[in-house]
């Protein structure tokens, strides 16, 4: 069965619901925290974007005006609070993300499964370029965590930023691994004319069985979910 509001949750939403269920705020204290919590880490965040999500949260009653108020000569903002519908929803999509995993379709992983297009040692050069940019990704990474812990910041709030340096640095692993490789020649590549760039290798017609073959290749359970 669907959650409440199912159709509203994006992730934009579910950072608005999940600040809402910590105390009222307007929408512009929404945009300045997850800044300052680097929420745009996790989340694509853009002040008119909030706005917008937080119409359709009071459209669907996740949540309500609470106040009108005014600092000096600002304009008037309006505090939203979370509702108990909100709140529901808000848990609800928490724990089916955490329970389920599904395919997020990175686009990393397209430019690796079609990399083959490239020369060798193009793509050697390129994942070199990248190994670099993880690395320093990584430095960042650790500065901000450092920071978190040195202010003695609550680590619930910050754990996720563990989770992502966990991730680059496995990915820094794993390209350094493969590149290494690659550059030895101990993956078969593609050939190319250099002349024109057109495709000299001839063993590119591998017969693939269709998805309903009993040969196919199997389907991770996790692709079902996408």
């Amino acid at each position: 069965m669907g959650q409440p509001g199912r159709n509203v949750m994006t992730p934009l939403a579910i950072a608005v619901l999940a600040l809402l269920d910590e105390r009222p705020m307007h929408p512009y204290e929404m945009y300045q925290l997850l800044i300052a919590r680097r929420e745009d880490l996790l989340v694509k965040v853009r002040p008119g974007s909030l706005y917008h999500v937080v119409a359709r949260l009071a459209d669907e009653e996740m949540v309500a005006a609470e106040g009108v108020g005014r600092a000096g000569n600002r304009p008037e903002r309006t505090t939203y609070r979370i509702t108990d519908s909100g709140r529901t929803a808000l848990r609800g999509r928490i724990a089916e993300l955490l329970r389920t995993p599904v395919q997020e379709y990175p686009i990393f992983r397209l430019a690796l499964a079609e990399a083959h297009t490239l020369p060798q040692e193009h793509v050697v050069a390129l994942l070199d370029e990248r190994v670099e940019y993880l690395g320093q990704s990584r430095t960042d990474m650790d500065v901000l965590l450092d920071w978190m812990r040195s202010r003695a910041i609550p680590r619930r709030y910050y754990f996720v930023l563990e989770y992502i340096r966990a991730t680059i640095q496995a990915e820094l692993g794993w390209i350094e691994v493969f590149a290494a490789e690659l550059g030895s020649g101990a993956v078969p590549w593609e050939q190319y004319d250099p002349d024109t760039g057109e495709r000299i290798t001839d063993d590119h017609t591998h017969e693939w069985p269709s998805g309903d073959h009993p040969d196919a290749a199997p389907r991770p359970r996790w692709a079902a979910r996408s």
